[in-house]
């Protein structure tokens, strides 16, 4: 009795390792297993990309700062919501304005999605963080995003002494659309003489509308790696519904003629991101700008991959070396030099097999979950 429970559990473990094994092959071929888990998980509808993680997986700890939600009224005569990360310890505090991905529309990502990334960063940096609930399309379309992000900066500048903030030391942080929007935004304040930014951190960030041959757009945008080329063009057709506005310099910060003078930029990319090539090109043309840029592109990984930090280890790795940089930046000057990509691929082997053995324990749970999920 003992044998056949022992060769049965032999099976049912051989079984679940060729199934997670199997599952780590996509379109693009093999990717890492912790990746194919994630991205089979979210593609199959078994987790949300938004999803709080499990306690297994989260650091416990003392809070360091405390968060408030406010309204702040827009020059439209409308308001948004603007959600505010305060250090418990006494200041002034840098400032950072958080701006989220979601595809510029209703539905698709909000202060509320991204908040586990918005929280660690605060917890990290120990600054004053303002997650901008900006108004979205198909209701504002263009303008009306970057001039809410725009207006919410003025007002965190204004009232930095209230917010036991640092009026000369404020940051633009955006991932996806968000990036658009933190590049946009520091152009903006160049442009309007506004607040001298010390930074802007572009995750993964769109920078361009017009339609360019990039090979990340063809290779990964069927959405498997978390952003299709169908949500891309219901963006473009949501928010800039003009088709004037495409190549603008605040839609399309890739199409600016002068990128010039603009605060130093740290730029993320991922591997299997339809948004990778055009990241890297803005990177390299803020550079030739005369802008000193760090851009750094993570192998293995997939767009939005820092949303999952608590359980990927590139994510972390992602959101910790956003952090360096924006100590960096707030506590010495940043010098210009030539452009380098930087490209983040292996990791350490111990870190490594505990990455493995994780996606396994994941996968096999999720497999069964849906194994038991089909005969509901």
């Amino acid at each position: 009795m003992i044998i056949v429970f022992s060769l049965a559990m032999i099976g049912l473990l051989t079984t679940m390792i060729v199934a997670v094994q199997y599952i780590s092959y996509t379109e693009a071929g093999k990717v890492p297993i912790k990746t194919g888990v994630l991205l089979h998980a979210v593609h199959h509808n078994l987790v949300a990309p938004d999803m709080k993680v499990p306690r297994i997986f989260a650091k416990q700890g003392t809070p360091t700062f405390t968060s408030e939600v406010i309204q702040m009224p827009t020059s439209d005569g409308d308001d948004i919501s603007l959600r505010i990360y305060q250090p418990l310890k006494e200041g002034p505090h840098p400032i950072i304005m958080y701006y989220h991905g979601g595809a510029f529309m209703e539905g698709y990502g909000s202060i509320d999605t991204h908040d586990n990334v918005i929280r660690s960063l605060a917890a990290r940096t120990g600054s004053v963080v303002i997650a901008v609930g900006y108004r979205v399309a198909p209701d504002f379309p263009f303008p009306t995003a970057i001039e809410d992000s725009y207006e919410a900066l003025l007002w965190a500048y204004e009232n930095a002494e209230q917010l036991n903030g640092d009026a000369d030391k404020i940051a633009v942080v955006g991932d996806s659309a968000g990036g658009n929007l933190a590049a946009v935004v520091s152009m903006m304040s160049r442009d309007r003489s506004g607040p001298d930014l010390v930074a802007q951190v572009l995750l993964y960030p769109l920078t361009t509308f017009s339609d360019v041959d990039f090979y990340s757009r063809e290779a990964y945008d069927s959405g498997y790696y978390l952003l299709s080329r169908n949500v891309m063009m219901k963006a473009r057709e949501q928010y800039t519904p003009d088709q004037e506005t495409w190549s603008l310099p605040y839609t399309s910060p890739l199409d600016a003629e002068d990128l010039s003078n603009l605060p130093p930029a740290f730029v993320v990319t991922a591997e299997f991101d339809p948004l990778r090539d055009e990241g890297e090109e803005y990177a390299k043309k803020l550079s030739k700008s005369g802008n000193p840029v760090e851009s750094i592109r993570y192998n293995g990984v997939m767009h939005g991959f820092i949303s999952f930090h608590q359980v990927l280890y590139h994510g972390n790795h992602g959101l910790a070396q956003t952090s360096h940089f924006l100590h960096k930046a707030f506590n010495e000057e940043i010098f210009y030099q030539p452009y380098q990509l930087r490209v983040v691929d292996d990791i350490d082997h111990n870190k490594k097999l505990r990455e493995e053995i994780e996606a396994y324990a994941i996968g096999s749970f999720l497999i069964g979950k849906q194994i038991i999920s089909s005969f509901d």
